[in-house]
């Protein structure tokens, strides 16, 4: 089978399609056919070791994936040959991969391969984030930075699904265009403009609630300088590429609070709360509340540039990779 194949850490360039062994499942495993796969930022970290998860060399990116049951193992329960399904993992840039069962969920109805493939990552950290760590509720005011990427335009749609009022910050008039069109309520370019000053303009020097900030670099501290009494900035990521350096005297003055997001560690602790969390995405999908948004489809070939641009901070919502195309 084909498969994007990461031999050794190091630049993004280094990836190569090759023809490679098709992977074959354990008890506990399925081996799916994969229709589609979606990109995210942390699989450019990991092909080039800056990832907190270092897989054996070497390996196939591909973090969520979507596709068709193929083979299931001897003790898989949960599914059979022929499902439709969603997967998460490792391996989604080739034409099979095999994930663990209790990684797995049923297509839902209404759903296609692509829009499946790019719903779990993003989606489930962001309600993760939102709901578990930040306790954001209705009628509170949330500042998404890096709005337009694949968990800030998560986190716009599940910030007003939740009752909140959205200000999302993001580097250029098409990216802000774009969190208009998912329901933000105000936006910043902080490109060009004051994220602090702007921010209390906004809030008429109220500040913000919350802070989902995936971004970190020079934003994170006017964002927390942003918060109001009892405020909570959730450290979701770091695409500006610097971890920043917070005085911590910022938090003591409105009793503000910085806290933690790592949903794929989160669902080893409080796997129940993971399935509700689930529970609810779908039931907002269904009513159209939340959606994953595709801003280019590329084949497997085209995943090494597309993967470039992410990390680049040059994509809007998900890319999807079309392992068969």
């Amino acid at each position: 089978m084909k498969a994007l194949l990461c031999t050794a850490f190091g630049p993004l360039e280094q990836l190569t399609v090759q023809e490679v062994a098709a992977p074959r499942p354990g008890p506990h495993q399925v081996l799916i056919d994969i229709k589609a796969a979606a990109l995210n930022f942390p699989d450019a970290l990991m092909v080039q070791g800056l990832y907190q998860v270092k897989p054996p060399l070497p390996f196939v990116p591909g973090a969520e994936f979507a596709g068709i049951v193929a083979e299931v193992g001897a003790e898989v329960r949960n599914c059979k040959v022929g499902d439709q399904v969603i997967a998460y993992g490792l391996g989604g840039f080739a034409e099979q991969a095999v994930a663990d069962a209790t990684r797995i969920m049923l297509l839902p109805q209404g759903m296609d391969f692509d829009s499946g493939a790019g719903f779990v990552l993003t989606y489930c950290t962001s309600l993760h984030g939102l709901r578990d760590c930040g306790r954001l509720q209705a009628g509170e005011t949330l500042l998404v930075l890096g709005a337009a990427g694949g968990v800030g335009v998560a986190a716009i749609e599940i910030g007003k699904a939740l009752g909140a009022r959205v200000i999302a910050a993001a580097s250029s008039e098409a990216k802000l265009a774009l969190c208009k069109q998912l329901g933000a309520d105000a936006v910043i370019n902080y490109a060009s403009e004051n994220l602090r000053e702007r921010i209390d303009d906004i809030t008429g020097k109220q500040g913000v609630d919350v802070v989902y900030d995936p971004v970190g670099g020079a934003y994170t501290e006017p964002a927390i300088r942003s918060l109001a009494w009892g405020g909570r900035l959730l450290v979701v990521g770091f695409a500006a590429g610097d971890i920043p350096k917070i005085a911590i005297n910022h938090l003591l003055l409105k009793e503000r609070s910085l806290i933690g997001v790592y949903w794929g560690e989160s669902v080893k602790h409080h796997p129940r709360q993971h399935l509700d969390n689930v529970k609810q995405l779908l039931e907002w999908f269904a009513a159209g509340k939340v959606t994953p948004h595709i801003s280019e489809r590329v084949p497997l070939v085209g995943a090494t540039a597309a993967m470039a641009r992410l990390a680049g901070r040059q994509v809007m919502g998900k890319v999807i990779v079309l392992p068969q195309a």
